[in-house]
């Protein structure tokens, strides 16, 4: 997401003029060395979420569940921020000017703001969308969560941003009130038509705003979702702890208990399941329910990784974001790049925390770079495949809800 950062640097180069001091923003070693961080970063981030998309393609077992259309928009808009957002954003950071004009610098950071946002928006969807499975109404989640619905979400995700990007940007509603600092800035440069710089400033009520929709409202519902979901697993923990106590002795009550399936299954159904009571535990259940016992307990401790690694992420930027136009715009440039990349990280983690984690996904990049290695084809999914077995009903439901899924 754009910032003032482009102003702070401007400010840099200026003040070294003033100095006397190398016109070079970099060296020419410091700006190889970046430019291969960069590089590398773009890279895997492009890499790790097209594999998403062609494995989504490719997978008919894959396009049976809808939570994955939500993984693969996720996929897309994180593959548009590389292609589009951080290659300009890394040539303005190693060159230290900005060489595209303003109506382009305008169209840059418009996409910057629509496509990190819409990122951002499809991770609040995902753990909406688990939490309403495992938490709320896990036995009718199947006829809840309709195509419909997933398709109303999706176009949220992606029509929501354009009201804090294109919308105020290219209105200039982002500049109303702080006009005299920015034609400051860019007379400082060499004149108030000055093109060689990417100016972006934003007054407090655009950041207060556009911090709200694109950061900490999508933030407060990711956690009372994940937290809920992760009490749900410390219960089923609980729960299998109590029989493993309980051993072959005899239960008391003769209230239903609800038996808790193995996290590996996709159907939400296979969750929560009513039993009645049984006086005995089979010895020979005891490896089953200390799986599923390590398979809850890293279901809950991957959900503290997805959130830690959001907010590492994010919120650094949001919260300089937010308080810049008070201290009136005098974070260093240094601070706000960091903080921007570091947003722009997230884009290609996201990959590895949605996808690679999921055993399905997995098998399927497995696939795909081996080229259609027969031991990692699942029966069914590949039009290559030599099985058309038709998937059981636990297999199409449309989600893969299960706790190890959560991650």
């Amino acid at each position: 997401m754009a910032t003032a950062s482009s102003q702070n640097l401007l400010e840099h180069l200026i003040d070294s003029k003033e100095q006397g001091e190398p016109q070079e923003f970099l060296s020419s070693l410091e700006k190889i060395i970046l430019t291969i961080f960069l590089t590398i970063i773009i890279v895997m981030t492009v890499f790790g979420n097209l594999l998403v998309m062609v494995a989504l393609c490719k997978d008919r077992h894959l396009r049976k569940k809808k939570t994955n259309y939500f993984i693969v928009s996720l996929a897309f808009a994180d593959l548009l921020v590389a292609l589009v957002v951080m290659p300009f954003a890394a040539i303005e950071l190693t060159t230290g000017e900005w060489r595209y004009g303003e109506i382009f610098c305008l169209v840059r950071t418009s996409l910057d703001v629509l496509l990190t946002t819409a990122s951002i928006l499809h991770l609040c969807c995902i753990a909406l969308d688990r939490y309403y499975a495992i938490c709320c109404q896990p036995l009718v989640y199947r006829h809840k969560m309709t195509p419909g619905r997933v398709a109303v979400m999706l176009s949220g995700c992606w029509l929501i941003p354009t009201f804090i990007s294109f919308l105020p940007i290219m209105q200039s509603w982002n500049a109303i009130g702080i006009e005299d600092i920015i034609a400051e800035r860019r007379a400082l440069s060499g004149g108030a038509n000055d093109t060689s710089s990417c100016v972006f400033m934003v007054n407090w009520p655009y950041a207060l705003i556009c911090s709200a929709v694109a950061f900490y409202v999508p933030l407060a519902l990711m956690v009372l979702a994940y937290q809920r979901i992760y009490v749900t697993a410390m219960s089923h923990v609980r729960q299998i702890e109590t029989l493993q106590r309980a051993g072959s002795a005899p239960v008391s009550t003769t209230t239903p208990v609800m038996a808790v399936r193995s996290s590996t299954s996709s159907d939400p159904l296979d969750h929560y399941r009513l039993r009645p009571p049984q006086s005995s535990l089979p010895p020979e259940h005891g490896p089953m329910v200390n799986s599923r016992m390590r398979i809850e307990t890293k279901a809950a401790k991957t959900l503290a990784v997805i959130m830690g690694c959001f907010c590492l992420c994010w919120a650094p930027f949001f919260i300089t974001n937010v308080v810049d136009p008070f201290i009136n715009y005098s974070v260093p440039w240094q601070l706000w790049t960091a903080w921007l990349w570091l947003g722009y990280i997230n884009s290609g983690l996201n990959p590895f925390l949605y996808a690679f984690l999921n055993r399905a996904f997995r098998r399927a990049f497995l696939v795909i770079l081996c080229c259609g290695d027969e031991r990692y084809v699942r029966p069914g999914s590949y039009s290559y495949g030599h099985t058309n077995r038709a998937c059981s009903a636990a297999s199409v439901n449309g989600t893969s809800m299960a706790l190890r899924y959560v991650m």
